[in-house]
């Protein structure tokens, strides 16, 4: 990685920001952009600054870490949101997937653990998957409320969640009917950059190689499955 990760520290203890931004400048490749004690000043300073990752606690005054998160995310999809509590809670990791931060963590973590997760979340990964993984009770929650927002028509002015977005969503459905990028731009009124744009976040979070792995994996895991449209006479996605 060439350019430094331009990292936000959102938190309202000084003494805890002042350790984060001394272990990120020794690491070399991170850049402390900017620092925070409360939720309003965070999602300015977000704005203005248009960090790669921000690194949020949960517990504010005022809004909460999670709400910051969720507009911020809202605001600048690109940002990388790591979640940090005093302590690990399910809960916590299920609200955080929610929001659509990339990594959850509590504050005990080791520096260099840190800073191994600000580089990969810098990459675009999304860490948070691994810790579902870990918890088969906080999976099966994930999954169940992600069927629901894939199945709804109602998109609550776009509410932000992890692993995929609705829109995300409706991709993997053009996917799967064989379009092709030009095709979805122009069923789903975006640009081909949009289209582009998008399909690399899905392989991403889904950590697979190729379009069709990723409709496989989605497929697999529950989130959607192949029915057969008799009109067209195709297999489509229908969302579950």
């Amino acid at each position: 990685m060439t350019d430094k990760v331009r990292v936000l520290i959102i938190d309202d203890h000084p003494l805890f920001r002042q350790g984060i931004r001394w272990s990120l400048e020794e690491a070399g490749d991170m850049s402390v952009v900017g620092e925070a004690e409360n939720g309003q000043e965070a999602i300015k300073l977000a704005e203005r600054l248009l960090p790669d990752v921000v690194l949020m606690d949960i517990n504010l005054p005022g809004l909460n870490g999670l709400e910051v998160a969720r507009v911020i995310k809202r605001r600048d999809p690109r940002i990388g949101m790591i979640v940090l509590s005093v302590y690990e809670d399910d809960d916590q990791l299920f609200q955080a997937i929610k929001v659509g931060a990339a990594a959850y963590s509590s504050k005990d973590v080791h520096p260099d653990a840190l800073i191994r997760m600000i580089r990969e979340v810098g990459r675009g990964r999304y860490l948070i998957n691994d810790s579902v993984l870990a918890k088969p009770h906080v999976a099966t929650r994930v999954l169940h409320q992600f069927r629901e927002l894939a199945a709804t028509e109602d998109q609550q002015a776009n509410v932000l969640f992890a692993p995929l977005t609705s829109r995300e969503i409706e991709i993997l459905d053009c996917i799967a009917r064989g379009l092709s990028n030009k095709e979805i731009a122009n069923e789903l009124s975006i640009s081909g950059q949009t289209v582009k744009n998008h399909i690399t976040s899905i392989l991403s979070k889904l950590q697979v190689n190729d379009r069709t792995m990723a409709v496989i994996f989605a497929i697999q895991k529950g989130w959607i499955k192949m029915g057969y449209d008799d009109t067209n006479g195709y297999s489509t996605i229908n969302k579950t």
